[in-house]
């Protein structure tokens, strides 16, 4: 007897549900995700087992690395931008449309005003090495307040919202963190937060 010959039918599978999970996913994680911004230097937190979350939000990140070098970041450029112009004007810096425009590339602060304009006249992919071993004064000025107790006035002045976050290397000097945090006393900004990396409990 003949086999009978079945008739060989292609299968189509519709992916149209799958292209739209794909794309809601693919939005999501893109309206959600925080970029790693590229620091002036590189800081290696010591570890913590607080679960403490700095907000991501109206933060002022005062970033000190291993040498002692204090530097300043905005999560808003805008931010940075008002504070420049208020600081410039206190110190007759005169800054030029194009180098006020440069400073929304710059991902942190960490000259003395003196050096504002040189610093902001650098391409972004130079404004990194231009300041890491210079950092924001925190010395005082004819003995008032240090340009670095000036930045943080102005910034709070400027944003009573702003959060102050003090990210530290492990390796930083503690003189030089303890004077960070006396020039904050003294200016009664005795709420921050210290960035540091998760670090479970051992058993």
């Amino acid at each position: 007897m003949g086999k009978v010959k079945i008739k060989r039918q292609s299968i189509w599978i519709d992916m149209t549900p799958m292209s739209d999970v794909m794309v809601l996913l693919l939005t999501f994680f893109m309206l959600t995700s925080t970029f790693v911004k590229n620091e002036a230097v590189k800081v290696v937190t010591p570890g913590s087992v607080s679960e403490i979350k700095v907000p991501e939000k109206d933060v002022l990140t005062i970033l000190i690395d291993n040498k002692g070098k204090v530097f300043l970041g905005w999560d808003k450029p805008g931010d940075m931008e008002a504070a420049l112009g208020t600081m410039a004007d206190q110190f007759g810096v005169a800054l030029n449309g194009t180098q006020m425009k440069n400073v929304r590339s710059a991902t942190n602060i960490g000259v003395p005003m003196e050096e504002m304009g040189a610093f902001l006249s650098q391409e972004s992919n130079q404004m990194n090495a231009y300041q890491q071993d210079k950092g924001v004064p925190t010395d005082s000025i004819d003995g008032g307040m240090s340009e670095f107790q000036l930045w943080v006035k102005t910034v709070t002045d400027n944003n009573p919202d702003m959060k102050l976050a003090i990210k530290a290397d492990e390796k930083t000097p503690y003189k030089v963190i303890k004077k960070v945090m006396s020039e904050l006393q003294d200016m009664s900004q005795n709420r921050y937060y210290l960035i540091t990396s998760y670090k479970k409990v051992e058993d």
